[in-house]
């Protein structure tokens, strides 16, 4: 009489249910130094120092890369925004018109200058909708 093997049944991974993240609500007020870090220390559940600690190391972070030998750009992630430095060249000195009176004028020379710009990517654009 022929013998059934038993075939073992595969086991189904169940599905991890990941939360979704809750919504942002609008802040309606301007927030100061402090308000931030209170409200980042209790949506995280760090403590405050801990917060300001890594609010400085980013500034720091940050300086780094803007400074002579840095690399000139940063992007802080998850937020949507780029900071970069910038090289504006020198300007010659040129004539041109005061718009109230109307009389010709020597605009002067600039020397070239290095600028941060700050500019909102994608993800920032899309969040104002």
């Amino acid at each position: 009489m022929a013998v059934k093997k038993k075939v073992a049944k595969k086991k189904v991974a169940k599905k991890k249910v990941v939360a979704a993240a809750p919504a942002v609500k609008a802040i309606t007020t301007k927030q100061t130094k402090t308000q931030i870090i209170a409200s980042l220390a209790e949506t995280t559940g760090l403590s405050k120092k801990e917060v300001a600690g890594v609010m400085s190391a980013l500034g720091d972070m940050v300086e780094g890369h803007m400074k002579r030998r840095g690399s000139g750009e940063f992007t802080i992630p998850d937020t949507g925004v780029k900071i970069r430095r910038v090289r504006k060249p020198a300007r010659k000195a040129r004539m041109g018109r005061n718009p109230a009176t109307g009389e010709e004028m020597k605009i002067a020379a600039k020397p070239a200058t290095t600028v941060v710009r700050v500019s909102a990517l994608k993800a920032l654009k899309d969040t104002i909708g």
